[in-house]
């Protein structure tokens, strides 16, 4: 009898973590099926940084919305930028989601605080998503007004690729990989109980900064490779959730810089 009693208080955490990464999974097939069904619609070029302003709808609501040749692109690839991190670094994130589920399991506002915490880390990525559309922007105008540097636009995707490459043996990315691949220390040492709201999302956020100092430059290569192939998307998001989640994944960050560098190099002598 007193071990029966003992195992109800666990059914409720046990019942919940059964169902938890479930749903978690299935937000992440969601992601990539709107990204699929959204890359092969009339809007799918908005994926690509394609011309808001030339045809088609958003054309048509830049131009009749205030500003909204200023404002409506952006919020089209803010849109797009969430599906690609809910699709792509979810599942590199799922042992902190794991870790945090179990430790707030029994209290009353486990459901919010998980929001809260995913929030938070889709908060980071969202910055980070924002600036680069910013950089992206910029330099698309640049090439607009530089006939030249236009017709040799390979340069600058070899510059992405062996900048990614050259990033994998800094020590931010270790530094920041090494935060990532330790989710349980992570949250112990941040976890404290007051203000519990605050607290799960500056968790989420914090942890999403460290993601993003591990990752960002292997997701510039979604502007090398074009935001809308899902295949590469594929890939990317493979190899981050290996680099952070497999035992062995932190020794496949130097091969992978000296695959990237190759990379660059073959782009270089292809058109030199």
């Amino acid at each position: 009898m007193p071990a029966a009693a003992r195992a109800v208080p666990l059914a409720g955490p046990a019942r919940h973590r059964r169902v938890f990464l479930p749903l978690l999974a299935a937000l992440v097939v969601l992601a990539w099926v709107v990204l699929w069904a959204w890359a092969r619609s009339p809007w799918g070029r908005y994926l690509e940084h394609g011309d808001w302003m030339a045809s088609g709808p958003a054309a048509f609501l830049c131009r009749a919305l205030p500003a909204g040749e200023w404002w409506l692109p952006g919020l089209l690839y803010a849109l797009a930028w969430v599906l690609m991190t809910a699709a792509m670094m979810l599942p590199t994130t799922l042992p902190l989601f794991d870790v945090f589920d179990r430790m707030t399991a029994r209290r009353a506002d486990h459901r919010r605080l998980m929001l809260l915490l995913g929030l938070g880390y889709m908060a980071a990525w969202g910055a980070f998503g924002l600036l680069a559309h910013g950089l992206h922007t910029a330099l698309l105008s640049v090439l607009a007004k530089s006939p030249t540097l236009a017709w040799h636009g390979w340069l600058i995707g070899a510059a992405v690729i062996a900048l990614a490459g050259a990033f994998q043996f800094s020590r931010l990315k270790y530094r920041c990989l090494d935060k990532c691949r330790t989710p349980l220390g992570f949250v112990i040492a941040r976890w404290h109980g007051p203000a519990p709201a605050r607290q799960a999302f500056l968790l989420g956020a914090h942890h999403g900064l460290y993601c993003v100092g591990c990752c960002w430059a292997l997701m510039l290569l979604m502007f090398a490779f074009g935001t809308g192939s899902l295949g590469w998307m594929l890939v990317l998001a493979a190899v981050m959730a290996i680099e952070k989640n497999m035992p062995w994944g932190r020794r496949l960050s130097a091969p992978l810089g000296v695959a990237l560098l190759g990379w660059a190099l073959v782009v270089v002598a292809a058109h030199a």
